[in-house]
């Protein structure tokens, strides 16, 4: 509760079937062990004292039971007879404990669903059954069956984006990035790479600018202690969100179809929060918004306005010095708001920058905020696109920024633009983080407006590439 945090998500069963409760369908529970008590009876009391709102982990795989297909390779149990129907009528004993036994529960998140004998008819169903115990809970996509990353909206409530935020949300669907502290969610001694806690805010930050939320993981040790990293980091962003909430909860995404360059927005009421990543920025860009400016003001200072100029394209808002991790300021407006997409344009030397946080993709493509990358190219039907202005014909050499893993090498593409294309192979550059820059030909452009098409044509490896950007230049 010190650290913001609005609801907690337990988990009541993982993978390896063991529940964290005392269930009272079989003795592969906690009730069984020296410990005996119940630590989710304890954490519904205490959640309840605290006002956070009691929620659920629970997994549809489960590599315990006999009755659960696909049996693991290293399952060696002989003799075993199974029955998937009388296992889903096990699972669903077990969710009955849980949702009648802990008080109203705000959420149910299920996982484990992507094997193959698990399907839609299935998902649909255990998600009326949980409606039947609990009417007023929130079910996650994950529910249904697809892929472990859980974009799809096939059924449930919300949008699961593992380990990453959408770069530009999930439009159209509800959705929470869940992530790790580190690298693992479970604890792991040797794990010692932390996300600082300037980034943990503007995760919670960028997920709220983009309409979702941040589901956040701790993994405590093997005594049930919070590791000393995480308290650290959770204390300093609590201390933070303690004096910028009021520009995260409640809030809907900003009128930006796009992430900002300097940082993030977010919206409530007649009010836009500015939220400023960039040090030592003293000045940031609103390209493209349209509204009319009552004041800007940093949050926690409310009698202090700040200076801005207003033009067709947009506001320039003047900034004071600031120590905040994550300053924020407030811009009050009168009537309607919203903004337009910024127009890529070429620059006065001729270039032509197109980055991966400015693409259209569609797919799986996904944005990696870590590599400033278009990564996840595992579909070879998924495409990267972009729009630009070319101020003057000229003949352009197209090149591209890319990674790609040892033994994903040898994909192909191509590049359209201007009715002309160009193709490369994807070389190895021994990581997915590791870049390399590659030369593929010449097109001629003539001056308005130009689209360019980055497509798969052959996928060897894993993936196609990760691509951080492609430039033109004379």
């Amino acid at each position: 509760k010190d650290a913001g945090m609005k609801y907690i998500v337990i988990t009541s069963k993982h993978h390896e079937g063991f529940a964290m409760y005392p269930s009272k369908l079989n003795d592969w529970n906690i009730g069984t062990t020296p410990f005996k008590r119940d630590p989710l009876k304890e954490l519904s009391v205490a959640c309840k004292k605290a006002g956070i709102k009691l929620c659920f982990y629970h997994s549809i795989m489960d590599w315990h039971n006999p009755d659960y297909l696909p049996h693991r390779a290293w399952d060696k149990r002989e003799g075993m007879r199974s029955d998937f129907d009388q296992y889903v009528t096990f699972m669903k004993g077990q969710l009955k404990e849980l949702l009648t036994n802990y008080g109203p529960i705000g959420l149910i998140w299920f996982d484990g669903q992507w094997e193959g004998t698990w399907n839609h008819e299935r998902g649909k169903d255990l998600e009326a059954y949980v409606r039947s115990l609990q009417p007023n809970i929130i079910i996650n996509n994950r529910v249904d069956s697809g892929n472990g990353r859980g974009t799809e909206p096939e059924a449930g409530d919300y949008g699961t984006p593992e380990q990453f935020i959408p770069a530009n949300g999930l439009p159209g669907q509800y959705w929470e990035s869940c992530m790790t502290m580190n690298n693992t969610w479970g604890f792991n001694q040797h794990d010692t790479n932390w996300k600082s806690a300037e980034t943990l805010i503007q995760n919670v930050i960028d997920c709220a600018s983009k309409g979702g939320n941040y589901l956040l993981n701790v993994g405590p040790t093997g005594l049930g202690e919070i590791p000393d990293a995480s308290v650290e980091r959770l204390a300093a962003v609590g201390k933070w969100m303690k004096a910028n909430g009021d520009a995260v909860f409640g809030t809907q995404a900003g009128p930006f179809s796009r992430p900002q360059p300097w940082g993030r927005v977010t919206k409530k009421g007649n009010r836009l929060f500015l939220h400023v990543f960039e040090k030592g920025a003293r000045t940031i860009d609103l390209a493209g918004l349209k509204t009319t400016v009552s004041r800007i003001y940093p949050l926690n200072e409310p009698n202090e306005s700040l200076t801005y100029q207003i033009s067709e394209d947009g506001v320039k808002v003047n900034l004071p010095a600031s120590t905040s991790l994550v300053p924020v300021y407030v811009l009050e407006y009168r009537g309607q708001v919203s903004a337009s997409a910024p127009v890529i344009s070429q620059a006065a030397n001729g270039t032509v920058d197109l980055t991966a946080r400015d693409a259209e993709s569609t797919g799986g493509i996904q944005f990696e905020s870590d590599n400033n990358a278009l990564g996840f190219w595992t579909n070879i039907g998924d495409t990267a696109a972009w729009s630009f202005e070319v101020k003057k014909w000229s003949p352009l050499r197209i090149s591209v920024e890319l990674a790609c893993e040892k033994g994903s090498e040898g994909s192909t593409f191509s590049i359209e633009v201007g009715g002309q294309s160009v193709t490369g192979k994807v070389p190895s550059t021994d990581s997915w983080k590791k870049f390399t820059t590659i030369d593929l030909g010449a097109v001629t452009l003539k001056s308005g407006r130009a689209h360019l098409v980055v497509k798969a044509i052959s996928k060897p490896g894993n993936a196609v590439m990760n691509l951080r950007r492609v430039s033109l230049k004379p």
